[in-house]
């Protein structure tokens, strides 16, 4: 069980990953991605995206869990090299909250 609120583990999580950005290629694996840089970040994505999918497919909820935890970990590395924040991300959350997905998608400026 989490020792920490769910927002603030994004909010640390963040605060570390932050950090990394300014460390040394060989301190850390997430300095490493980061002076890999954003082609690297993106294949990490991709491939926890796979993987998740995957899970799911097999329909293990641990490793499906295992694996949206990477995902999400990876993909708040990208996050951060872009300059953003898990916060951000909740901000849109929170604004598309009680907005018909179809309504919110019809809506949108751009094309996914």
């Amino acid at each position: 069980m989490l020792s920490m609120t769910n927002d603030r583990v994004l909010t640390e999580v963040a605060a570390v990953l932050e950090a990394r950005k300014q460390a040394a290629a060989d301190s850390s694996y997430v300095a490493q991605l980061y002076h890999k840089g954003l082609d690297a970040i993106l294949k990490k994505v991709g491939e926890e995206a796979t993987e998740t999918v995957m899970a799911a497919k097999d329909g293990d909820k641990e490793k499906i869990v295992y694996e949206v935890a990477d995902l999400w970990f990876h993909t708040m590395v990208l996050l951060a090299q872009q300059g953003l924040h898990p916060a951000d991300v909740l901000a849109e959350l929170e604004r598309r909250f009680g907005t018909s997905g179809l309504v919110e998608k019809a809506n949108r400026g751009f094309e996914e």
